[in-house]
């Protein structure tokens, strides 16, 4: 059996994820990767066969998406080219975590695309909603990467076809501790946003990492530090709190840790939106921007207490085979010593 895994590359969340599926897929099958994309400081440990420019989004620096970069970075001839050219024919299974070239090469070629993703999971009919309506949000997050199938992950199961997170390996298997700080991840926003708005809490230790920063720096008791994997891993491990976009990944693992979290969703973000809604169900502290008249709001959820943990189970591994199973015209058998392995269906 032959996969295609594609992973969106804008963000750090989808490669994140990516970083715990592909040993899985390739326990099982010839296993080939595509990233579109370049907005991401994570990178995979794996060869990437196709790495394709696709339909990325650039982050601003007032809380939302930089719609004048965005479109000045994607070139639509670009990306139907790229779609034209992508061999999708040549796999017996697409799978893509809401990457859009492989979605639409599929589609346009009458191929099955099982969509793994989170952005599956907040399509759900079930899924919680914002409570402002944003019609465009959604038609554009519905036909984004269209898949014919798909499987998703949230932070509750609110569906057969929903898992809870993913959570990295080194979060699950790291000594989780606090010392005091507060860890920052505000992407959508300039590093001198974020300095102003933090510097009006005292004795309070933030611990920022930023896409703009290439060196540590510090202003009174603000550290800036560049986005790298095993440092952000370290300080979230011991920090006092989350303070960070309504992303999935990083919100899901302070989860997790049974950190204390306050979300700040991006602006004209559905996504984000939607997940802001859910989180604000489990008891998670939401503000809608670093303004100043939210500043009471950041100074209670300092002082108050962290939502309940969330025990996320480790069931990648058997969702992953679940899907594998419902996709494909094999199944899995297990033999002793040996372990699982897929085989072909008969009849």
């Amino acid at each position: 059996m032959k996969i295609l895994y594609a992973i969106q590359g804008t963000g750090n969340g989808h490669l994140a994820r990516a970083r715990e599926i592909v040993p899985i897929l390739q326990n099982y099958a010839e296993t080939d990767l595509l990233v579109s994309g370049y907005h991401s400081e994570l990178t995979l440990p794996w060869e990437i066969k196709y790495k394709l420019g696709g339909l990325g989004f650039t982050f601003g620096k007032n809380g939302g998406i930089d719609y004048k970069s965005t479109f000045s970075s994607n070139s639509l001839r670009r990306f139907f080219k790229e779609v034209k050219q992508l061999p999708v024919k040549d796999y017996d299974l697409v799978l893509s975590d809401f990457e859009p070239v492989s979605a639409w090469a599929c589609r346009l070629r009458g191929q099955r695309c099982i969509g793994l993703s989170h952005q599956a999971a907040v399509l759900h009919p079930a899924a919680p909603r914002p409570a402002v309506k944003d019609p465009l949000g959604r038609f554009l997050l519905r036909h984004y990467a269209p898949t014919s199938s798909s499987f998703g992950f949230h932070f509750q199961k609110f569906a057969p076809g929903v898992s809870t997170p993913v959570i990295r390996s080194d979060i699950r298997s790291g000594k989780a501790g606090d010392k005091g700080h507060y860890t920052v991840y505000l992407p959508a926003y300039a590093d001198l946003s974020i300095i102003s708005f933090l510097s009006n809490f005292r004795n309070i230790r933030w611990e920022v990492f930023s896409k703009n920063a290439r060196r540590p720096y510090s202003f009174q008791d603000i550290r800036i530090r560049p986005i790298e994997k095993e440092a952000f891993t370290e300080s979230l491990l011991q920090c006092s709190g989350v303070l960070c976009n309504a992303g999935f990944e990083t919100p899901a693992e302070a989860l997790f840790l049974g950190k204390k979290l306050c979300v700040v969703p991006m602006k004209h973000q559905y996504e984000q939106q939607c997940n802001a809604a859910l989180l604000q169900q489990m008891g998670v502290d939401t503000v809608p921007d670093l303004h100043e008249k939210h500043r009471g709001q950041i100074e209670s959820w300092l002082q108050g207490p962290a939502p309940v943990r969330q025990l996320y189970p480790d069931n990648t591994q058997r969702f992953i085979e679940r899907i594998l199973e419902e996709s494909s015209s094999y199944h899995i058998e297990y033999f002793p010593m040996a372990g699982g392995f897929l085989m072909p269906n008969r009849g």
